[in-house]
């Protein structure tokens, strides 16, 4: 058990990987139904009455395996496997959070089947009962050897969202069309959220406090009355502490960076932060590639109105993502050349943070003064850093991607910096 559970997310860039994930998924995934059941029966209720006390959401594709081990279980428990079926579809709904096909999680039969030999005998049966309702073979669980897991998700449950207005569009239309043709129903969009109790709350108490003393308490849990704000817009009184209060989560920032990182970032400076996954279509390299723009252009006297400006990323990569560690290792080799240079380091100044997790996040959020949002439109599903940014005073540099659309809908388009290709273009530009 504890080999299995040690490392979440473990390198699957090996068989050994491979398999550690699988076994991993299906030991946290059967622990839960197991625990479910036992918990329902524990009430003198009976199994095909599941249904009536539970509802499971299935947070991507990781999760999947719990419907096959739900019909595993329901029918040791005496249901039919057809009874078990229907049950597992009113209980399980599907939250898919990407349009990547290699992020859709696929695994190679023969390997589910050595591992957990239940397991795909009951995927076997499910592909069966498919083929029987679509016997010309557009939908499918399992082809070519591999079973495909958001399938499962998508036809073994009774709803499936997208997590931003713009990434179910794409769902319905790309990504699962054909599943969207056959159950147009199943599909609807829950636009991803963050709790305003941590992201502003708790990590920025002195803007909360701001807030307060402008509209009143309870605006916590109805995050609607932040509207209530725009009248102060144009307040002196109100800007001038909000600028007190930017300043000093800055140099809070700064503080902590300089003990944790050994990199001085003065708190006049502009923050320019990037921090999200690291991933090629959030596109950390192209705001690198400005780094070194500028620095070149400060370097050569072109850039003589240039604001100075600390750019701050915050990233993980997983474990097998060679291209996205070569990125952090080039990031670090401009912030080592930017520092350490007296002709730039008056205007420019660059850290990538070690170690970046929520801890360093509450920190991060509220000291920002541009969040950087740069994905190529139409490759973001949501994101929910641009939230906690935006929650704590930040502007949107940025493309009309995931929720980024709703947060313009919702600010005022004209209180963010938008640049780059909407969706319709992109695919203008791939058809060209």
């Amino acid at each position: 058990c504890e080999e299995i559970s040690y490392a979440l997310y473990p390198n699957d860039s090996t068989e050994k990987g491979r398999l550690l994930r699988l076994r991993q998924e299906y030991f946290f995934t059967s622990a839960s139904m197991q625990d479910i059941i036992r918990k329902h029966k524990a009430k003198g209720l009976g199994i095909e009455e599941l249904a009536d006390t539970t509802a499971l959401q299935l947070n991507d594709t990781h999760p999947v395996l719990a419907i096959p081990e739900f019909i595993r279980l329901t029918m040791a428990e005496g249901l039919s496997f057809e009874k078990a079926f229907v049950l597992a579809r009113e209980v399980f709904a599907f939250t898919n959070h990407t349009i990547l096909g290699e992020a859709l999680e696929r695994w190679d039969m023969k390997r589910v089947k050595k591992l957990l030999p239940e397991i795909a005998a009951i995927l076997r049966r499910m592909q069966k009962r498919i083929e029987r309702e679509f016997p010309d073979g557009r939908l499918y669980l399992i082809k070519d050897g591999t079973v495909h897991m958001a399938n499962v998700a998508i036809y073994a449950g009774h709803k499936v969202n997208g997590v931003a207005a713009l990434h179910t569009e794409i769902l319905k239309e790309n990504t699962f069309r054909d599943w969207y043709e056959a159950y147009p129903e199943r599909f609807l969009n829950v636009t991803n959220g963050i709790t305003p109790r941590r992201w502003l709350a708790l990590c920025n108490p002195e803007l909360a406090s701001l807030i307060t003393d402008t509209i009143g308490d309870g605006w916590q849990d109805r995050l609607e009355r932040l509207s209530e704000l725009a009248s102060y817009a144009d307040d002196a009184a109100f800007r001038a502490r909000f600028k007190e209060i930017k300043h000093s989560k800055k140099a809070q920032l700064s503080e902590y960076i300089y003990k944790k990182e050994g990199v001085l970032l003065p708190p006049e400076f502009i923050f320019d932060i990037q921090a999200k996954r690291l991933h090629e279509y959030k596109r950390q390299l192209l705001n690198a590639f400005s780094i070194l723009y500028y620095y070149f252009r400060i370097k050569e006297g072109k850039e003589p109105d240039f604001k100075p400006t600390a750019f701050i990323f915050g990233a993980k990569a997983a474990p097998g993502y060679y291209v996205a560690k070569a990125v952090i290792k080039f990031i670090n080799c401009i912030a080592d050349k930017v520092n350490n240079d007296p002709e730039v380091n008056d205007k420019l100044r660059v850290v990538f943070v070690t170690d970046y997790n929520v801890s360093y996040a509450e920190k991060i959020m509220c000291a920002a003064d541009i969040s950087e949002q740069i994905s190529m439109a139409g490759m973001e599903a949501s994101g929910t850093g641009n939230m906690k940014f935006m929650l704590n005073g930040t502007v949107t540099l940025g493309t009309m991607d995931g929720a980024n659309v709703e947060i313009c809908e919702e600010a005022g388009r004209e209180n963010e910096y938008i640049f780059g290709a909407t969706v319709e273009e992109v695919k203008e530009i791939k058809r060209n």
